[in-house]
């Protein structure tokens, strides 16, 4: 075994391999240079039309030079509304405004007072927190629709079905005993 080693001189590590290529941070720069020469060729090699069939030798055109451009960075709030109108989300978008942002369609003393239960085909059903705010707001319906209609579109709501508050359900329980209910007493 000793007549192997004293015939093969061993490379330490401050002595750099002679039969082999770059290695190391060399390795790393000579394959980024070959990637970078190999993309500026790719890029400088003129492309061709294939839409109109045989090549006609043209360069494509691109956006170049200053102005708007449509891959130019965009609002979000412009592309919600264009991606909103391709789609056909305006009249969702309208409803749901009606719901989340009650307080801005009504005002803020009526919003206090009632909220919006459902929309179903145009017929905003509205519940009051007393009987006497539901009959304000009956009073007040044709006011309101306006101010709807204002804020997010015409015929959206077109009709208002204002209830005071919902009275409590007896129907609890899995069995129920048929008959009137409760009447005079809670026994």
């Amino acid at each position: 075994m000793s007549d192997q080693s004293a015939e093969k001189p061993s490379a330490g590590p401050s002595e750099p391999r002679k039969d082999a290529g770059p290695a190391g941070p060399e390795l790393a720069r000579a394959v980024l240079d070959a990637a970078l020469a190999k993309r500026r060729a790719n890029f400088q090699q003129p492309r061709h039309r294939t839409d109109q069939g045989g090549g006609s030798g043209k360069r494509l055109t691109g956006y170049s030079g200053p102005g708007p451009d449509p891959r130019d960075p965009q609002l979000f709030g412009v592309m919600l509304e264009r991606i909103m109108k391709q789609r056909g989300w305006q009249k969702p978008a309208a409803e749901a405004t009606v719901f989340g942002a009650w307080e801005k369609v009504v005002g803020e003393d009526i919003a206090k007072h009632s909220r919006p239960i459902k929309l179903d085909d145009g017929v905003l059903t509205v519940e009051a927190e007393s009987t006497a705010w539901a009959t304000q707001l009956r009073m007040l319906a044709g006011k309101l629709l306006k101010s709807i209609a204002a804020e997010v579109g015409h015929n959206v709501v077109k009709k208002l079905n204002i209830h005071g508050p919902a009275a409590p359900s007896w129907n609890k329980g899995p069995r129920r005993v048929q008959g009137r209910g409760p009447r005079d007493t809670y026994g």
